[in-house]
């Protein structure tokens, strides 16, 4: 989006419902229940010549923005990923390769445009990391990804970072649980639920949209990004599945995000060294 608020207080894993269509990118939707203000850097350009001031400090995060006449940029992480030296050295090196794509693809699609003779529209790449929930082991984080490369509208998705801190690495929701299957097992059923609430509420009332749409079925809740949260800040005690466009009904109805509670069954499906960092309700 080329214009993106700074991170703000929001409900536990809430998500803003997107426009179809709208050559505006979409706000970032925010799923955070302990976010911290990320500050926000200027960026001023003339021609096609940017100069970008950034952030970077353990208490206020990082953001950079840029713009020219060939691309807008956007990238910012929070005060406690920025804390945390192994991962804001693995944001720092996402930042750097996300950009130079960026500027790889926009030079090209500048050059397609001069020669086919079509009105050439800024590429764009937006994402801000804030924070899922900080445990005192575990920081999760959640990202808005998105993309507009002048076609009819935007395209977007989620990113998440599961951050042991005891280990100071990187690991997979998924990882934590004895298989995929088991967890599936564990929430399948409340989730296909929540998801034709969701999709009635946005349908009208109607959770199908007929059995020509392809998008009355339930889907696989591992296959979307899934985050790991806590609303009472004792241990993992939610675990939300973001949903981007396309992937449960059409562009038009925007992203979807599920939260499920922790429960027993859950809680069962954890790897026992795991466990420790779960609080079932």
């Amino acid at each position: 989006m080329p214009v993106m608020p700074p991170a703000r207080p929001l409900a536990l894993l809430a998500l803003a419902t997107l426009a179809a269509c709208n050559r505006q990118a979409p706000p970032p939707p925010g799923p955070t229940s302990t976010a911290a203000t990320a500050a926000s850097a200027t960026t001023t350009a003339t021609g096609s010549h940017a100069s970008a001031q950034a952030t970077q400090s353990s208490t206020t995060g990082h953001g950079v923005k840029e713009s020219t006449d060939a691309y807008e940029f956007s990238y910012s992480w929070p005060a406690a990923a920025d804390a945390l030296p192994a991962l804001r050295a693995q944001l720092a090196a996402d930042e750097a390769k996300t950009r130079a794509t960026l500027l790889h693809d926009a030079a090209q699609g500048q050059k397609e445009a001069a020669r086919d003779k079509y009105p050439f529209h800024p590429y764009t790449h937006w994402q801000e990391w804030q924070v899922v929930t900080d445990l005192p082991g575990w920081l999760s984080l959640s990202s808005l990804v998105g993309n507009d490369s002048g076609g009819a509208h935007p395209n977007y998705g989620y990113a998440a970072i599961l951050w042991d801190k005891a280990a100071g690495q990187q690991r997979q929701p998924l990882d934590l649980f004895t298989s995929p299957a088991a967890l599936a097992k564990a929430i399948r059923a409340d989730f296909c639920k929540a998801l034709d609430a969701q999709r009635a509420k946005k349908r009208g009332g109607n959770a199908s949209l007929g059995s020509a749409s392809g998008f009355d079925e339930c889907i696989d809740p591992l296959a979307q990004t899934v985050i790991l949260g806590s609303l009472r800040h004792k241990g993992f005690d939610r675990i939300g599945f973001l949903i981007a466009p396309y992937e449960a009904g059409p562009y038009a109805e925007g992203s979807y995000e599920v939260t499920l509670p922790v429960t027993p069954a859950v809680l069962a499906a954890v790897k026992p060294e795991w466990r420790g960092a779960f609080a079932a309700e």
